[in-house]
């Protein structure tokens, strides 16, 4: 962790208040507990298709969200439930999206992969590898064109990178100086495909330089590394300075979808990466610059406990869709006659 100032504090101890410090690591337990509360409901069978779980990766998406407001947007990724979380949405509503119920953000329509709070600055999760990136950059057009300051944090996986519409979208977030911040959560593994076997470059943050922006890799399990990068980089973005790129490795735990056998991974290499939990490595930081005690740390992770029984129990009263609506909040533009 980098220091402030000439104190012995990490980034995030010097830079945020004790209530918000508490406020950010409810969001990392809600984020865990939610995703296992899915995976849960999933083997019961109360939850139907697949589903992309970032359990291992809290601390990047609740980092890179610490100096957002709701004026702010997100375009996220089809591993985006913490990135929903960390921007503030209610977890009976998302609970009810995924059980496919009236109740639900998008009325049981979009399910997992594709949860949107518009009212907190989410534009939305993508099952598209890569489909974020155009998005933010439009997002990010429309904040410069309206001067309404807001920035756009664009968060997307390793696997995007290899993608066009990246290439793309860095080159004209540049071009046209956007306030933008692209954040990779490059947790090692594009589906089944190892980071070293896709990707020229040893750090994804590199290829900045070939798009004239800065770009950085941090530990993703480091909270306060996280929001020392992501911080900079939106302060440069609302201050009319442009893109920035951070790289933020991490590490999903499960595989990449509830389908996926872990073969390509060894056990010992998942087993050294749990033992680097970012929702541990948290609580030890708060607990070590006597932010907050043992004992109220582990009424914030009870109080998780709470919020996502009565979550599930939200979801599971809720109205199902009526089939004769399947068409409702369905539109096109009708050929002309």
């Amino acid at each position: 962790m980098s220091k402030t100032g000439t104190t012995n504090k990490p980034y995030a101890i010097g830079k945020y208040s004790a209530d918000a410090l508490k406020e950010a690591l409810s969001k990392m337990y809600l984020i865990r507990k939610f995703e296992e509360g899915a995976e849960d409901s999933y083997m019961r069978g109360l939850i139907h298709g697949t589903m992309h779980l970032s359990i291992g990766q809290e601390a990047s998406a609740v980092g890179s969200c610490m100096s957002l407001t709701d004026a702010d947007k997100i375009t996220s990724t089809h591993r985006g439930h913490g990135h929903c979380v960390a921007k503030g949405a209610e977890l009976s509503k998302m609970f009810a999206e995924f059980f496919g119920k009236e109740t639900g953000y998008c009325k049981g329509r979009g399910g997992s992969m594709h949860i949107a709070d518009p009212s907190k600055g989410n534009l939305g999760a993508n099952g598209i590898v890569g489909g974020g990136l155009p998005i933010a950059v439009g997002a990010a057009l429309s904040a410069k064109r309206l001067k309404t300051g807001a920035v756009t944090v664009c968060f997307f996986g390793d696997g995007a990178n290899n993608e066009g519409a990246f290439h793309e979208a860095l080159n004209m977030a540049k071009v046209w100086n956007l306030p933008v911040v692209f954040v990779c959560e490059n947790n090692k593994y594009g589906m089944s495909t190892s980071t070293a076997r896709s990707t020229a470059v040893k750090n994804i943050a590199e290829r900045a330089a070939a798009y004239a922006m800065p770009g950085v890799t941090v530990d993703g399990n480091d909270f306060s590394a996280v929001t020392e990068a992501v911080d900079a980089a939106v302060a440069r973005a609302r201050n009319g300075d442009g893109p920035s790129l951070v790289e933020n490795v991490t590490y999903r735990w499960r595989g990449h979808s509830k389908s996926d056998r872990n073969r390509y991974r060894t056990k010992e290499e998942i087993a050294e990466w749990q033992s680097r939990d970012p929702i541990a490595a948290m609580a030890k930081m708060l607990m070590d610059h006597k932010i907050a005690t043992a004992a109220e740390i582990a009424e914030i992770e009870a109080e998780a406990d709470r919020i996502i029984a009565d979550a599930i129990r939200f979801a599971s009263e809720g109205a199902d869709p009526k089939i004769e609506e399947v068409t409702r909040d369905v539109y096109t533009e009708g050929a002309a006659a």
